[in-house]
């Protein structure tokens, strides 16, 4: 779930710092709007920074999420430094869904290998039973009703 989360509230973040809130607003408002264990971490994070506390330890204390580092390191420079950060954050959300969507495919094709042998199983029955016993039991038919081999 929090992998699945990851992209989105990123692009609402790149959508929210665009049109002129700070990291820790736009924090606020995406981790209300989305919810669940990442939004809970912003809104977290983005009331802690609201009350006075240390910026650098609450944005690492997201950043502890997996896969959320790079955002909460972007986060943290932007709110510290007071640079642009839309377009690196839409970048973030860009890869993470690109990475998402390499694990994904590499699952699928790991699967495709690991369907083999059940499907192999399956099929090896059948086989046997449509395609060799038919020729076995017509030859034992041939040398029963002859009376043996070579007579």
């Amino acid at each position: 779930m929090i992998a699945g989360q990851l992209p989105l509230a990123a692009d609402l973040l790149a959508a929210c710092v665009a049109v002129g809130a700070g990291p820790r607003e736009a924090a606020e408002e995406v981790g209300r709007s989305i919810g669940g264990p990442v939004g809970d971490r912003l809104a977290r994070t983005a009331v802690e920074i609201r009350l006075g506390g240390e910026p650098a330890e609450a944005w690492g204390r997201f950043g502890e999420i997996p896969g959320a580092g790079p955002l909460a390191r972007c986060l943290h420079r932007a709110g510290a430094t007071g640079a642009p950060a839309a377009e690196p954050i839409a970048r973030l959300a860009a890869s993470i869904r690109a990475e998402r969507a390499a694990t994904a495919v590499a699952r699928a094709q790991r699967a495709g290998v690991l369907i083999t042998a059940p499907v192999g199983l399956c099929f090896l029955p059948a086989f046997l039973a449509v395609g060799v016993a038919p020729v076995i039991i017509g030859l034992a038919g041939d040398l029963l009703a002859t009376g043996g081999p070579g007579r």
